[in-house]
């Protein structure tokens, strides 16, 4: 087994991007977070592999600053796997790619049955890789010699997966589609904060009562802001179950909280302060919030579009199966080749008059792509065309 250095201060990135700007090609780029162990999402381990260069592995806390590194490799095409994933954590320590090509991407745009690095690295070059150590606590140091292994060969064989990826892309006639999904990746802004956060929290469907959920809504943001504070995943802190149960349990004293069984996770009672005093500013919070969210423009769930909108439940039951019909003829994922989301959006609202023409402007102005729009927007809008009209029909046979 070959031994794998970290490089962690100036002299190691000036050696490694020396080296880098030596190289030949596109460069595989991966990135090794702490997630379920850290608040944060920083890089805690970052690889760099070009041909004619070979792999480095860098510590991003130790050496900080990579301004070397991005003039060495910023004019070439860096190869990621699930980019979407890994950029922001890149651009954290001032890493950005001018172009990239995305090897998970372009497996599902190929309909790939598997997209995870291994299973493509697998189906592409025959060459399994292990990876016991994906989820792991990559914050700790020193890594494990073994973790090191498993991280170098993540980038190792990266651009011979890109290489058999692009030619698959050529000979199914979709490189346009995959340059598109990259570039969009590439430029995609990040989605604002939600509004209510904490209603995320798993289990709050059983806390009822406004002043109720005003409890669960301080102990989240207690936990919040304590997981931050010590960069701990709040889950490994208190679970999410545990500050439901606490709230159901609804205890009268700072005592009973601590008798709470279900109560568990290692600040439970270590903080147990901190706990019962969001307890009490949630009960004592003068606007609790309501039973169920508002705002936002999301869509009711297509369950209820019957009721609410039928014609967009009909042009909706219309549209799907023949947008489903044309992704397996393109041999590739529904939701790569329009997300619902889009769909749902276009029925639920369409333009008028109804063309294949205002469908595309009408997908363009929610994000969607040019080949998407292409490949998809004469369907929809026969799809919605026929669906007022067999409407029209059955009113007409009804009356």
């Amino acid at each position: 087994m070959a031994e794998y250095d970290v490089l962690a201060d100036a002299a190691g990135l000036e050696e490694a991007a020396g080296r880098l700007s030596a190289g030949t090609g596109p460069v595989a780029v991966d990135v090794e977070r702490a997630s379920g162990f850290r608040y944060s999402q920083r890089a805690y381990l970052i690889q760099v592999f070009r041909r004619g260069s070979g792999v480095f592995l860098l510590d991003p806390p130790a050496i900080g600053e990579f301004g070397l590194l991005q003039e060495a490799i910023g004019s070439e095409e860096w190869v990621l796997h699930a980019a979407s994933q890994d950029l922001p954590s890149l651009r954290e320590v001032g890493l950005e790619p001018p172009s990239i090509f995305d090897t998970e991407l372009a497996a599902r745009l190929l309909g790939h049955a598997r997209v995870g690095l291994g299973a493509v690295v697998e189906d592409t070059l025959g060459i399994t890789l292990a990876k016991a150590h994906s989820a792991s606590d990559w914050s700790i140091r020193p890594l494990p010699q073994s973790w090191l292994e498993y991280a170098a060969l993540d980038v190792e064989h990266l651009i011979d997966v890109r290489d058999a990826l692009a030619a698959e892309l050529a000979d199914q006639h979709k490189t346009e589609f995959a340059a598109e999904e990259f570039q969009a990746v590439l430029e995609r802004t990040p989605k604002p904060a939600r509004e209510e956060p904490w209603r995320r929290l798993s289990g709050l469907h059983t806390v009822r009562g406004r002043k109720a959920l005003a409890v669960a809504r301080a102990l989240w943001t207690a936990r919040e802001e304590y997981a931050q504070a010590e960069d701990v995943s709040p889950g490994r802190l208190v679970p999410d179950r545990a500050l439901v149960a606490a709230v159901l349990a609804d205890p009268k004293s700072k005592q009973e909280l601590a008798g709470v069984k279900e109560f568990t996770g290692r600040a439970s009672r270590t903080q147990l302060d901190r706990w019962w005093a969001a307890i009490e500013a949630g009960r004592a919070d003068g606007r609790p919030p309501l039973e169920r969210a508002t705002g936002g423009d999301s869509l009711p769930p297509p369950r209820a579009w019957e009721d609410r909108n039928p014609e967009a439940d009909a042009r909706l039951k219309a549209a799907r199966p023949v947008v489903d019909a044309l992704a397996e003829t393109l041999g590739m994922p529904v939701e790569n080749l329009l997300t619902p989301e889009l769909l749902r959006r276009v029925a639920w609202a369409p333009p008028q008059p109804i063309t294949a023409a205002s469908v595309g402007d009408a997908l363009a102005a929610l994000g969607a792509r040019s080949w998407q729009i292409a490949q998809s927007a004469q369907a929809i809008a026969e799809a919605f065309v026929n669906s007022a009209q067999n409407t029209a029909q059955a009113a007409e046979t009804a009356s």
